[in-house]
């Protein structure tokens, strides 16, 4: 039979431009323009609340350990996008991003990291322990894999209450070599537990290369021997976050269990204020930040389909720019907690 020409014609002009796809060929998600103008808006919040409080480290403001979140921001805004109310979010202590993404305040984040009285919890916890039950955010933890247990146990109350809600337990790659994480993917796989462990592989652990200290650098794997399916994302483009996360959440509010989610992410600054990161060169920094970094990839895009102008994204800045210094100039003149909140908050 001859082909049939208008048919092959036909499929020429309607033929559908290939979908995008993030850098490791995964899936991205379909935003529109306010989803968009959304995540950049929201990763420029944490980008810029960073900023200023390295600044206020830097002056003495902030005190104790500090630990910032610059150029992981696609992680925290891209799931944040795909949870629904009630979805239970935990941490280490790389978490201001986590708390502004799941809308605490600015003035209290960073009130609690200076540690004044209005600060999330009152000025005791610092920079890496503080907690918004309302916002079902639940730490901030400073010993290294700790949070993922607990988590787990989030995870377990949610099955055992029948509540629809997914736990989010975020860890780092030096805490995936911790021996309770693996005790957390055995009872959740166990017992089907709706919680998504995501690791935030960010390549160094403090200052050590995940390549020098892990025997198996693909952490998306590290459930295999539980059953937990894993997949590896691109952590710096907030498309292929999301596009994970709807799957992921899908995955555990079926009923399957736990998943992990694999977050090839990047930090751009030291591992916290007092580290120089003289273990990577300058290069290699340059390199992410020029072609990877998540905040710049939204604004091309939104350039490039006229969906905002130049002026449009600097207004946008200003306004973040501003609620950030508020939130600096609200915590300077805040007061410190009264000597009574020395006996407040103490488990017993």
């Amino acid at each position: 039979m001859a082909p049939r020409k208008t048919a092959t014609v036909s499929s020429r002009k309607t033929a559908a431009k290939p979908a995008a796809k993030a850098s490791n060929g995964g899936p991205v998600a379909d935003f529109d323009r306010d989803e968009e103008l959304k995540a950049y808006r929201e990763m420029l919040l944490i980008r810029r609340f960073e900023e200023k409080a390295g600044q206020l480290y830097g002056m003495g403001f902030i005190g104790g350990f500090c630990h910032l979140y610059i150029g992981q921001e696609a992680v925290v805004v891209g799931m944040q996008m795909a949870q629904k109310e009630g979805d239970q979010v935990i941490t280490a202590y790389r978490d201001h991003g986590h708390m502004l993404a799941t809308g605490m305040e600015a003035r209290g984040v960073m009130a609690e990291l200076t540690g004044r009285r209005s600060g999330y919890s009152h000025g005791k916890g610092g920079s890496m322990h503080m907690f918004s039950k309302e916002k079902h955010f639940y730490g901030g933890h400073g010993i290294v894999g700790a949070q993922v247990s607990l988590g787990t146990g989030l995870a377990f109350a949610n099955r055992y209450r029948g509540n629809g809600n997914v736990s989010i337990a975020y860890f780092g790659d030096g805490a995936a070599n911790q021996g309770q994480v693996y005790e957390s993917f055995n009872m959740a796989a166990l017992w089907k537990l709706p919680i998504v462990y995501i690791v935030e592989n960010n390549r160094y652990a403090m200052g050590t290369s995940t390549a020098r200290a892990t025997a198996q650098s693909n952490y998306s794997l590290r459930g295999s021997g539980f059953g937990i399916p894993g997949i590896q994302v691109d952590g710096m483009d907030v498309r292929a976050v999301k596009a994970a996360a709807d799957e992921a959440l899908e995955h555990c509010r079926s009923g399957k269990g736990p998943i992990i989610l694999e977050m090839l992410t990047y930090r751009y600054r030291g591992h916290s204020m007092s580290d120089p990161a003289k273990y990577r060169s300058k290069d290699e920094v340059q390199k992410m930040r020029s072609e990877h970094d998540p905040i710049e990839q939204v604004k091309a895009r939104l350039i490039e389909k006229g969906w905002a102008s130049e002026d449009d994204l600097k207004a946008i800045d200003k306004d973040v720019r501003d609620i950030v210094a508020d939130s600096a100039d609200f915590a300077q003149a805040d007061p410190e907690p009264d000597v009574s909140e020395l006996y407040t908050d103490i488990l017993l």
